[in-house]
C-alpha cells in the first residue's frame, strides 16, 4: 500500500468520526476540512462559507477544526508506533488492529508501552540476571518457601534472597505497569470515581493571600462534578503555596483487586500468596496511582481550560452584540 493510499484511507476514518461526533453528514465535514487545509480561519468560514459547510455554525466548526487536529495527530502516531513495533519484529496481526482501532491517544500509548524502547530498569536487569524463571514458580503453584526458592537465584547484584526476590517482584511490578487494558481500566475508575480533596498548608489559614481561597480548606468534590472555574481556583492556590491538593481514588483494596484479577495475582493459599500480595500492593502504590493521577490532572486541566475558553467566548459575543449607545 502507497503513502498515498494510507493517507486517503485515514482521511476517510477521519471524516466519518468527525460527522458521526457532530451529527453532520461526511461531504459537510469534507467541504470543511478543505477549506481549513486552504487556510481559511474558523471566523471567516462560519461568516462567509455557510453555503459550502451547509450552515454549520461557528461553535461546530470549532470542534470540527479540534478534533481534527487530533484525530491526524492520533493518525500519525499510530502510524510512528506501528513502524517502531514492527521493526523490533513483534507486530502481529492481532495488536495492529488493537492499534488502527484506538480511538484515544492515551490508549494507544497504553498499547505501546510494553515496546517503548527505555532506559535500564530494575525489571530489565533482574531479567538480565536470570530471575524469570523464579517469577513463573512464585506465580504458579508455589508450595516451596519464597526464600529459598530464591536462594538459588543468587548472583552478582543480587547477593542475597531478599534482594532476589525484590528484583522478581520488579519484572512483575513493570508487567503490571505495560498491562494495556489493566492501566486503561484503572486509569478510568480513577477518574470517573476519585474525588479531588484540599486542606489549607500548615501555617498558611490565617495570611492575607490565604483568604481568597477559604473555601477551599475544607474541600472534596468528585473529579467528573468539578466546573472548569472551581478547577482553575484549585489549581491556581496550589500554585500559589496557600492549597495542598490530593487526589482521592477511593478505596484501594478494588484497585489491588483490579490488578490480582488481571495479573493472576490472587491468593492461591500457597507458600507465595505474600510474595503475590506485595506485588499487588506495591503495582497500585508505586505504578498505577501514579501514572493514573498524572492522566487526571491532565484531564482537569483540559476541562479547566476549555472551561475558560468558553467563559471568555460567550462573555465576549455578548459584549460585541451589546447596542453601541446602551
Amino acid at each position: 500500500m502507497t503513502g498515498r493510499e494510507n493517507n486517503g484511507q485515514t482521511t476517510t476514518a477521519v471524516i466519518r468520526t468527525i460527522a458521526r461526533e457532530l451529527g453532520v453528514s461526511e461531504s459537510q465535514v469534507t467541504a470543511t476540512v478543505n477549506l481549513l487545509d486552504e487556510g481559511n480561519t474558523v471566523p471567516f468560514i462560519a461568516r462567509y462559507r455557510k453555503e459550502v459547510t451547509g450552515g454549520l455554525d461557528d461553535a461546530q466548526l470549532r470542534t470540527l477544526e479540534t478534533r481534527l487536529t487530533y484525530l491526524r495527530e492520533l493518525e500519525d502516531r499510530k502510524a510512528t508506533v506501528l513502524a517502531a513495533i514492527e521493526e523490533q519484529g513483534k507486530l502481529t496481526d492481532e495488536l495492529r488492529d488493537l492499534i488502527l482501532g484506538c480511538e484515544t491517544k492515551a490508549r494507544l500509548e497504553d498499547l505501546y508501552l510494553p515496546f517503548k524502547s527505555t532506559r535500564r530498569t530494575k525489571a530489565t536487569i533482574a531479567r538480565e540476571a536470570g530471575l524469570e524463571p523464579l517469577v513463573e514458580s512464585l506465580l504458579g503453584d508455589c508450595t516451596t518457601d519464597p526464600a529459598e526458592l530464591a536462594a538459588s537465584y543468587i548472583t552478582e547484584g543480587f547477593d542475597d534472597a531478599k534482594a532476589v526476590l525484590t528484583g522478581a517482584r520488579a519484572i512483575v511490578l513493570e508487567e503490571i505497569s505495560t498491562d494495556a487494558d489493566l492501566v486503561g481500566e484503572v486509569r478510568e475508575r480513577f477518574y470517573t470515581t476519585g474525588a479531588m480533596t484540599a486542606g489549607v498548608v500548615e501555617g498558611k489559614q490565617n495570611s492575607a493571600e490565604a483568604q481568597k481561597y477559604r473555601d477551599y480548606f475544607e474541600f472534596s468534590e468528585p473529579f467528573t462534578a468539578l466546573p472548569s472555574h472551581r478547577i482553575l481556583a484549585l489549581l491556581r492556590g496550589e500554585s500559589e503555596g496557600v492549597l495542598q491538593l490530593t487526589l482521592d481514588p477511593g478505596e484501594d483494596a478494588i484497585y489491588q483487586g483490579m490488578i490480582a484479577d488481571a495479573r493472576g495475582l490472587e491468593p492461591q493459599g500457597d507458600a507465595a500468596d505474600k510474595f503475590r500480595a506485595e506485588c499487588v500492593r506495591f503495582g497500585w502504590r508505586t505504578k498505577l496511582q501514579i501514572s493514573s493521577g498524572v492522566d487526571v490532572r491532565m484531564r482537569l486541566k483540559e476541562k479547566a481550560d476549555a472551561g475558560a475558553v468558553d467563559v471568555f467566548a460567550r462573555n465576549l459575543r455578548d459584549l460585541l452584540l451589546a447596542a453601541p449607545a446602551g
